[in-house]
């Protein structure tokens, strides 16, 4: 099947599950269905709660990585949905990555990349609806590439106005950042709220807004 035959989830559809507090998967790459998630309990990242250890600060101050964001979203998809050691299969299947590469074409999807000497090494994606990032998937082929890629998303949605960072499951690496478990009623109470207006700036706004003053300076 070419890219061009793979069918999508109407975009329509897919923001109102997320302003509803579901979101889509499938049970793998080769599957062609996909299935509506709504977890009993969910993992967010207080905005103002990102733990940012020192080694991490210096790592993000060093320059060792060219932090980017919307520069190549279906590379940074393509990269979440590799094989690997710890993660044989994923859930990102043609449908899945079809359908969020025609939510960024729209502007409701957005990707944060890292790169080292041009190489891309690292980064994350995921859905924005109104003061919410819903962060789908991450990656890292380099030390700490994801870490920086979180960072800078973090920093990007504090300085648009964002309220809610959506992590969807928790897993040991996002709580060792800062991300806490919420219950489901607790989660919906907080979408609702952050989804009643919009940011001041979009999340790539915010991008030229940051690197333009750090030229300036």
């Amino acid at each position: 099947m070419s890219g061009s035959d793979v069918p999508i989830i109407a975009p329509e559809m897919l923001l109102l599950a997320y302003r509803s507090g579901v979101f889509p998967m499938s049970d793998s790459r080769e599957d062609t269905d996909i299935f509506w998630v709504e977890p009993r309990k969910r993992a967010i990242l207080p905005l103002d709660g990102f733990h940012c250890s020192r080694s991490l600060a210096k790592v993000v101050k060093s320059g060792r990585f060219t932090v980017t964001v919307d520069t190549d979203f279906a590379a940074v998809v393509e990269a979440c949905a590799a094989p690997r050691p710890d993660h044989p299969d994923t859930w990102i299947n043609p449908i899945i990555a079809a359908s969020y590469a025609n939510l960024h074409a729209l502007g409701h999807a957005h990707s944060v990349e890292c790169r080292i000497d041009g190489e891309l090494v690292g980064g994350l994606y995921g859905v924005a609806i109104e003061r919410v990032f819903c962060g789908e998937s991450m990656f890292s082929t380099a030390r700490d590439a994801s870490k920086v890629a979180l960072a800078w998303l973090v920093a990007l949605m504090r300085r648009a106005g964002y309220r809610l960072l959506d992590c969807q499951f928790m897993t040991e690496h996002l709580a060792s950042l800062g991300a806490v478990e919420i219950a489901r009623a607790d989660y919906l109470a907080r979408l609702a709220h952050a989804c009643a207006e919009p940011p001041r700036l979009s999340l790539p706004e915010a991008y030229s807004e940051v690197t333009g003053a750090a030229a300036g300076v």
